[in-house]
């Protein structure tokens, strides 16, 4: 009982002793804004709020031969996630798939809204059929079902097939 007195007195003056040679750290100010990406006004206007939201939007728009060009390199990307799948590496399935499908249904859109009208109906269905079946293959990897995901992944190619033989 009394080791645990004198402990404890002795770590009390220690800690007396530490915060007496206290001393303070001087903070400067904020750094500079650090610039941006060549387009853009400043890498921190994403965050700005007081901006519209078409201002603040990280994917720049495109001409339409330059988004179907881009969707094209996108369903590459989306084929190759056969490779994920095959390891059953599903967290790097689902994160390439969501973000080559981001990137694809922008461009895609870009394409549908510069076709004739008469054609933009059709796309609009192929396109729709073609995220379905994307967001069944991410919910496959999501529950980590080789079967299912198998499944989706044909299903999402042969769509991809179809969508971009309409583009042209």
């Amino acid at each position: 009982m009394i080791g645990l007195v004198a402990t404890g007195i002795a770590t009390g003056s220690f800690v007396q002793a530490v915060l007496a040679d206290a001393i303070p750290i001087k903070v400067g100010p904020p750094p500079p804004p650090s610039g941006g990406l060549p387009g853009t006004l400043n890498s921190d206007e994403a965050r700005d709020l007081d901006l519209p939201l078409k201002d603040r939007f990280f994917l720049q728009p495109l001409t339409p031969t330059q988004a179907a060009q881009r969707a094209k390199e996108s369903a590459k990307e989306i084929v190759n996630v056969k490779q994920l799948i095959d390891q059953k590496a599903w967290p790097y399935v689902q994160n390439d798939l969501r973000l080559r499908a981001g990137y694809l249904r922008y461009d895609l859109n870009t394409v549908i809204s510069a076709k004739p009208k008469d054609q933009k109906q059709t796309l609009k269905e192929l396109t729709g059929k073609l995220f379905q079946t994307i967001s069944n293959l991410d919910h496959a990897a999501k529950i980590k079902s080789t079967p299912e995901a198998e499944k989706y992944y044909a299903q999402t190619v042969s769509s991809l097939n179809d969508v971009l033989s309409k583009l042209g």
